[in-house]
């Protein structure tokens, strides 16, 4: 898979799970993926201060991204 390929498919895990980041006003933004294995992205919005973030990056954002590109290992939040 080209690197291109793979941002279009970690573009499309991130449209599926960003309506229900914005129905509790967050968002999400895409900052790089490294090595092909290590997609780093950056909550936004009422995301930032949320006490359950890290469940919702490792358990919503992390699954999705990893069912349309399983080649990633780690999802990472890269704080603002």
């Amino acid at each position: 898979m080209t690197e291109n390929e793979l941002e279009q498919k970690v573009m499309i895990a991130l449209d599926e799970i960003r309506p229900f980041l914005q129905s509790d006003g967050g968002d999400i933004l895409l900052l790089s993926i490294d090595n092909g294995t290590v997609v780093r992205v950056q909550l936004q919005g009422a995301c930032v201060g949320c006490t359950v973030n890290q469940m919702t990056l490792k358990s919503g954002v992390e699954m999705t991204i990893k069912k349309h590109a399983p080649q990633i290992e780690q999802v990472i939040n890269v704080e603002a």
